[in-house]
């Protein structure tokens, strides 16, 4: 296949086939897509087992970008039900009508749910609210002592703050003290990323979690205490983990990015799974051609494309680039640190948990801090969409573990996994193992990159990408940036927008950040 308008999009995430939808939309390029795996959504797919959906790592479609807000409803329109009411989606400043079906009337699965946002902290076998605050129940849970020594700890450090954060260490004791951190903050962080807080860069947390601190956290608080809640699901001032209610597609992330894949199949791109881009060729600063290979079979084929979206691995494109980048670019690539995702769905009777004021748990996740288990979050997928579980009196869980490649944890088998959660759970009181009727256990490689290793040069790889002109990095991975979905969305109608004018300076996709709400499209330069 050769075409002087073909654009070959490696990976079929969010975005992937955001840009193969968008090329579809603004341009006449042909979008060629090619997925290693046999799964479309990349992290964002969802995981059919036995008619019981798992959300990969959980996917809030919330947006300060209202660009991204209307994006996802005019792929899957909101279900109302009975009582709920919408204002206009505001967009490049125009107010425009949600797209919304009724419950009574619309018996479609392409649809989103309006769902309430709840996330907690399991520690010392008790809950706290999250994020964190010094709220009355906060503290009464903590007692007086502790309360005292977190407050003062976090006035001190008001008062007399880190000047220049170098780890994520001092940046987390900077918003919240360093008492609070060493309680709450070192061992959770240090269990997700396997490595001291003071190796990762403070840039992950400026990417994260931003402006949150204890103050935004009280404001916060008061704010839910002496005004009434908005009914305006976009929220865009409010910190993203601070947010109270979300859109979430009906089956689950992944069947959104389904109906994506339909609609640019239909459309006339492509979308080809199991192929995967083995060498990237270069001529002066272009990428003339690529070779994929069929996973399935070993068999080879040769694309010429005019330009290149990159959403793969940054190590796996520097090794297909090969030999022509230069040795220091491709030393630090080779070292670039990832952590891997384990997800065990669990189905049971029910949890063991008591029920708090004759409900069932609400939580959409719980954060497990505690030490003694290697569990790190847990999902409640019933929470999520009661849509995602085949029996809706049934209890279906996602036990999530981090680890590397060589970790004995990823080299376990999946039996040992099932049982590995359920022992777990079961310890810190959550379920009963007697409970479990069934489980299954989904492996992400790659899934978080991190921000230590040889991070710290990044820069220069990322110069060096950028310096080819038809070569275009997007996504989470693509850029080694860890991005929400709706900002690696944007970073791909960026790329699209660039090559559509021409522009080949990329300094425009790297603005993009997890917490910016980021210029519209009538002010793109």
């Amino acid at each position: 296949m050769s075409s002087p308008s073909t654009a070959l999009i490696i990976g079929a995430g969010p975005a992937g086939l955001t840009a193969a939808f968008e090329f579809l939309q603004q341009t006449q390029v042909h979008p060629y897509v090619v997925e290693a795996t046999d799964r479309i959504g990349g992290i964002s797919a969802t995981i059919n087992y036995k008619g019981n959906r798992m959300d990969i790592g959980g996917h809030r479609f919330f947006s300060k970008s209202d660009r991204v807000m209307e994006w996802w409803l005019s792929i899957l329109p909101l279900q109302l039900e009975a009582g709920q009411t919408l204002g206009n989606l505001a967009y490049q400043g125009k107010n425009r009508p949600v797209p919304t079906v009724t419950a009574a009337t619309g018996n479609s699965d392409d649809v989103m749910l309006l769902r309430q946002r709840k996330s907690r902290i399991f520690f010392r076998r008790k809950f706290f609210a999250y994020p964190l605050s010094f709220t009355v129940g906060t503290l009464s849970q903590l007692g007086l002592g502790w309360s005292i020594k977190a407050v003062l700890s976090y006035l001190k450090q008001v008062v007399k703050p880190i000047k220049q954060e170098k780890n994520l260490e001092e940046f987390f004791i900077n918003r919240f003290g360093e008492h609070l951190y060493r309680t709450f903050f070192k061992a959770y962080t240090e269990k997700v990323w396997g490595v001291p807080c003071q190796q990762i860069s403070a840039e992950w947390g400026a990417q994260r979690i931003k402006a949150l601190s204890i103050t935004q956290a009280i404001k916060h608080f008061l704010r839910q205490q002496f005004f009434s809640p908005s009914a305006d699901f976009r929220q865009k001032d409010v910190e993203t983990s601070l947010i109270e209610q979300f859109l979430y597609p009906k089956l689950g992330p992944g069947h959104l990015w389904e109906v994506v894949t339909q609609k640019v199949r239909t459309q006339g791109g492509e979308v080809h799974l199991q192929q995967r881009v083995v060498q990237l060729e270069l001529s002066g600063n272009k990428i003339v051609s690529a070779t994929i290979e069929h996973t399935a079979t070993g068999a080879t084929y040769l694309v010429q494309p005019e330009y290149v979206i990159s959403t793969m691995p940054i190590r796996e494109l520097v090794r297909a680039l090969g030999e022509v980048v230069p040795p220091e670019v491709r030393e630090i690539a080779e070292h670039l640190p990832y952590r891997n995702f384990i997800s065990v769905g669990l189905l049971l009777h029910k949890l063991a948990i008591p029920a708090e004021d004759n409900e069932s748990i609400q939580d959409n996740w719980i954060y497990i801090q505690e030490p003694d288990v290697l569990a790190g979050r847990l999902q409640l997928f019933n929470n999520w969409s009661p849509y995602l579980v085949s029996d809706p009196d049934k209890v279906w869980l996602g036990v999530e573990y981090f680890c590397q490649e060589d970790d004995e944890l990823w080299h376990m088998p999946e039996a040992d996994l099932q049982q590995l959660a359920t022992q777990e759970l079961q310890k810190l009181g959550i379920i009963s193992a007697d409970q479990v009727i069934d489980g299954t256990v989904v492996k992400m490689p790659k899934a978080y990159p991190a921000y230590f290793g040889s991070y710290a040069q990044f820069p220069k790889v990322q110069a060096y990408l950028d310096g080819i002109e038809n070569l275009f990095l997007v996504g989470r991975n693509g850029m080694h940036k860890y991005n929400n979905q709706d900002h690696s969305m944007l970073t791909a109608m960026l790329a699209v927008e660039n090559i559509a004018q021409g522009r080949t300076d990329k300094s425009n996709l790297w603005e993009v950040n997890t917490e910016q709400e980021y210029h519209e499209h009538s002010k793109t330069a």
